[in-house]
């Protein structure tokens, strides 16, 4: 994949544990044109990946702005952007790509983030005000202090749009999703982004009012208890290329093939960013990801190698 040099042109802390980053061109030239809701990839050397979402506004044109959340479980994405990267420092990224695309067709954006995942809602808000579209921002946080973005947030422009809602319990928390989601404007979307249990509990209230194809969300991590499940060895056979490869129960089907030769592009290595999506040609998939929908893992013809694996003895992809 194609590499876009960049110079970390200012850093700044948001909170104390989410660092901003703006990221301009190395050389002048204008940056790869994105739509709100889009991320771009991070390389960190030593094949280290990591995927970020783009908080920037249309009048952002000439930079990338991301925020990134020190975890304390990093895989060494987010500590080496805290504790290696200065400004001046140069940087590979890859050209923004939108797996979270606003529906132009809505007459109403429901927007709610819990945490870190405020990053794309942002760019939607901005882009959203811009256009004069109907929309509200919920956001919820821990604290004022941790509040991510609560300046530019708390701006006249955006007033009688945005809520905080600050330390609330798991069952405070649904209950006010409860009055939030309880009724359905006409036409409306909702696009949800946060940690997992925050999202899974968005989705289980808005289920009672909200369709399905109205619902619209990100993961930013795995799904710990679908990789926990047991796995069994089975045969990859790749349809154009050629050959049977046994991937073993303690390798993905992306490290198995590396081992021969063959190459799977690959970026999160978490079934969450959609990079390495692959064609299924035949057996059946043991889906993993956060990726696909139901309906994409129900139709049994693509699956993300990196992290799912096959309920039959051979599965035959489009490799």
């Amino acid at each position: 994949m194609d590499r876009i040099a960049v110079r970390v042109r200012r850093i700044h802390n948001e909170t104390d544990d989410v660092r901003v980053f703006e990221l301009a061109s190395s050389d002048g030239q204008p940056l790869p044109a994105f739509s709100p809701g889009a991320h771009i990839d991070v390389h960190l050397g030593d094949g280290l990946v990591r995927q970020y979402s783009l908080c920037n506004g249309p009048a952002d044109a000439d930079c990338y702005i991301i925020g990134v959340k020190r975890e304390p479980s990093s895989r060494g994405g987010s500590s080496a952007l805290h504790d290696l990267v200065q400004e001046g420092d140069m940087l590979q990224i890859g050209a923004p790509r939108n797996n979270f695309e606003l529906r132009d067709t809505a007459g109403h954006y429901m927007l709610v983030a819990g945490g870190i995942g405020i990053t794309p809602m942002l760019s939607m808000a901005r882009h959203l005000l811009a256009r004069g579209a109907s929309f509200e921002l919920h956001y919820f946080a821990r604290s004022i202090a941790q509040t991510a973005f609560h300046k530019v947030l708390s701006a006249p422009a955006f007033a009688g749009r945005v809520d905080f809602h600050y330390a609330l319990e798991a069952d405070a928390v649904r209950s006010k999703l409860r009055k939030l989601l309880w009724e359905r404007r006409a036409n409306a979307h909702l696009y949800l982004c946060g940690p997992r249990p925050f999202m899974d509990t968005v989705q289980d209230v808005a289920s009672a009012t909200w369709p399905p194809d109205a619902v619209h969300l990100e993961y930013f991590s795995a799904d710990a208890n679908a990789l926990a499940a047991p796995c069994a060895s089975f045969v990859v056979r790749l349809a154009r290329s050629g050959g049977d490869y046994v991937v073993p129960a303690e390798q993905s089907i992306v490290q198995a093939l590396a081992q021969y030769g063959v190459a799977v592009d690959v970026s999160c290595e978490q079934g969450v960013c959609g990079t390495c999506l692959t064609g299924v040609l035949a057996g059946e998939p043991d889906h993993r990801d956060s990726f696909l929908t139901d309906d994409e893992r129900r139709a049994c013809d693509k699956l993300m190698p990196c992290v799912s694996r096959s309920r039959t003895d051979v599965l035959i992809l489009d490799l």
